[in-house]
């Protein structure tokens, strides 16, 4: 099951990249929060592909768990995975026999691959408040920084593993372990759901296991690159969420106020760092188109 909202091309060549990936008969759904671009209502003419209007954007997690209750409950396994992905060869088949391998994994997921073919680290520990700190405040300045190698796993050797939780933009997800932590938190609008979904199924005593003998690639930061001033906004608004969730006595208000200043701070300097180097590029294509 993938979310859609207007995912144009890309939506193809995630259907297309099915079958290589898998031995086994699937069906695909579209949980479509609103697209106006027409892929969606295309790509349903495809055998096996059903598209699912959600009725508004009602946030990624929010779509899957509507989703989820259109599946027939004796299927054992779901894939949660956006439409940008292209799955690499047998990889489904290489994630379900993992799960086999993992009976208390509530999630798997693969080797992630970025558009260069750089691996992307997917397999996390689930941060804290002080490595989640250091590696906000400097993971964009000093990118080898103690707190973000530590958050990312970036020392972490590539091997099939357990993780604190695995990137949602491509999940293998046991159908009982999902019902049993209630899927999704819907109040994610979008980003940090799967660092949330990953830790409350270590919580409720499931795994969460890296594969990456199972590959894919993914084509991630299209949407965001267009839309900064509300991806990143979102993203500083669930990174609050999460803390404040796990920090939630009478007690830790200061501390709570304090993450609240300092999220909304980050997200002001993101989003204007991010508004002046798209102003750069197009004005860097438009003298080139001038010449």
């Amino acid at each position: 099951m993938t979310v859609t909202y207007s995912p144009g091309e890309h939506l193809s060549t995630f259907l297309d990249s099915i079958p290589q990936a898998c031995s086994r008969p699937y069906e695909v759904i579209l949980a479509d929060n609103g697209s106006t671009d027409g892929s969606p209502e295309a790509a349903a003419e495809r055998p096996g592909v059903r598209l699912l209007r959600t009725g508004g954007n009602i946030g990624y997690g929010g779509a899957i768990n509507r989703a989820v209750t259109e599946i027939d409950p004796d299927v054992e396994f779901v894939i949660i995975v956006n439409p940008d992905i292209e799955w690499g060869r047998s990889s489904i088949d290489v994630l379900l026999d993992a799960a086999h391998r993992w009976p208390r994994a509530g999630s798997l997921g693969p080797l992630i691959r970025e558009p260069d073919g750089s691996t992307y680290p997917s397999a996390r520990q689930v941060p804290t408040l002080g490595a989640g700190s250091g590696h906000a405040v400097l993971g964009k300045i000093w990118p080898k920084n103690p707190w973000t190698a530590k958050y990312r796993q970036h020392n972490a050797e590539i091997s099939e593993r357990t993780a604190g939780w695995l990137s949602g933009s491509c999940l293998l997800v046991r159908r009982r372990a999902f019902e049993s932590i209630g899927g999704f938190d819907s109040r994610y609008f979008m980003y940090m759901e799967d660092v949330d979904f990953g830790d409350r199924l270590s919580k409720a005593g499931w795994q969460n296991v890296y594969v990456p003998s199972a590959e894919v690639t993914h084509a991630q930061g299209h949407s965001a690159s267009k839309h900064p001033e509300i991806m990143l906004t979102a993203h500083h608004d669930s990174a609050y969420r999460f803390l404040s969730d796990r920090h939630p006595k009478w007690w830790q208000s200061p501390l709570r106020m304090a993450l609240r200043a300092g999220l909304k701070t980050r997200s002001r300097v993101a989003v204007r760092s991010a508004l002046r180097a798209q102003a750069r590029e197009a004005q860097s294509l438009s003298k080139r188109g001038a010449e």
